[in-house]
């Protein structure tokens, strides 16, 4: 990225696009901390602000502003930053500030886009920046759009949306995506899945990177197995220790996403998944990760019961799968790479110790466990 940052001069506000890049400029190939939060200034906006907040006033607010702003080619970028500032306006798409953004001139409405991203120090002139450049942005805005977009609980679903309708999108999504977390990375990869059959390098990437451990990979879960086959995947690449865990990963996300998505126990691949999984792992041999994975989905195949139980056969396989994955966790290897792994600080073996080591196999006394920092 060629864009400068800093602070600027004393007393002048840092930008929201110089935070971000500052912030990616320290973790380049990961997600920002805290997604960037908080931001420059922001216990200021709020106070001044002072009012709840209503996305459906202020788009509509949002989008007048806009319009008389295009009407007037004497009114600056500039002014209608502070004309937006205090307007409480959504960070995901919104169809009146979109089709403000289509009645404009493109060429203004671009140019102010990319001024109100670049130089907004507050969240409404740059969300609405972002929304116009979703509308008329260019393969030259993907940069601006990525940076902005690592600020992801915020910006990260209308860069999303931006970046999907240009030219080379799917590869623009595949950066932002390995950066965000949270509501960022749900719109990031809820696209990338949209994208499954247009792009040969979607599949590859969903069955090994999408799901990052944050709750609310929930929400997309489950179309992750659906659209990469992941049920036709892990037969296939059994050997590929990043498919095996990945699969791990959504299996267990998949035991917990009742309400967001559709849970392991209704997945119509579920017996096939799992009966991969627990072969596979088996084979690979035991990590902190994989026995976190079998002990996990052993404690959930034992409580609950699959959608089809009144099927005999079907419940049966399900019960095998349980007691495949049960006899990995006591067995002498897995239960000593699992204490070796609490003992070095895992935070899954240090849960599974605290919540399930009697039920499961994992024992672990005062000592074996990592002492605090004096």
């Amino acid at each position: 990225m060629s864009e400068t940052s800093g602070t600027g001069l004393p007393g002048t506000p840092t930008t929201l696009f110089q935070h971000a890049l500052r912030l990616h400029r320290l973790t380049p190939d990961a997600p920002l901390v805290r997604s960037g939060e908080p931001f420059p200034g922001t216990k200021r906006r709020r106070r001044q602000r002072g009012q709840p907040f209503d996305p459906s006033r202020g788009d509509a607010d949002a989008a007048k502003v806009l319009d008389t702003y295009f009407l007037d080619t004497r009114v600056s970028p500039r002014q209608l930053a502070i004309k937006l500032r205090d307007v409480p306006v959504s960070s995901r798409y919104s169809e009146r500030i979109g089709a403000a953004a289509l009645r404009a001139p493109t060429a203004r409405a671009r140019e102010t886009g990319r001024w109100l991203i670049r130089h907004g120090t507050d969240l409404a002139p740059v969300a609405v920046g972002l929304a116009l450049l979703a509308e008329v942005g260019t393969v030259d805005d993907i940069r601006l759009i990525q940076t902005i977009g690592l600020l992801s609980n915020d910006f990260g679903p209308l860069a999303v949306r931006a970046l999907e309708r240009l030219p080379g999108g799917v590869e623009a999504l595949f950066w932002l995506a390995e950066r965000v977390t949270a509501w960022g990375r749900v719109h990031a990869v809820d696209a990338l899945c949209r994208r499954v059959d247009d792009h040969s390098a979607v599949r590859p990437w969903l069955l090994r990177r999408a799901v990052d451990g944050d709750h609310l990979n929930g929400y997309f879960a489950t179309e992750v197995a659906r659209v990469s086959m992941l049920h036709e995947a892990i037969t296939q690449y059994g050997d590929d220790a990043e498919v095996v865990d990945h699969a791990g990963r959504i299996l267990h996300v998949m035991q917990h996403c009742e309400g967001m998505g559709t849970s392991l126990r209704p997945y119509p691949h579920a017996l096939a998944v799992l009966e991969a999984h627990v072969r596979h792992i088996g084979h690979l041999g035991p990590t902190a990760e994989r026995y976190f994975a079998a002990a996990t989905t052993a404690q959930y195949l034992a409580k609950e019961a699959p959608a089809w139980s009144d099927d005999a056969a079907l419940k049966a396989r399900w019960d095998k799968a349980q007691a495949s994955y049960l006899t990995l966790v006591h067995r002498a290897d897995w239960c000593s790479t699992a204490r070796e792994g609490l003992a070095a600080g895992d935070w899954r073996l240090t849960w599974l110790a605290e919540s399930m080591a009697s039920e499961l196999g994992l024992r672990a006394s005062h000592n074996d466990r990592p002492r605090a920092e004096e």
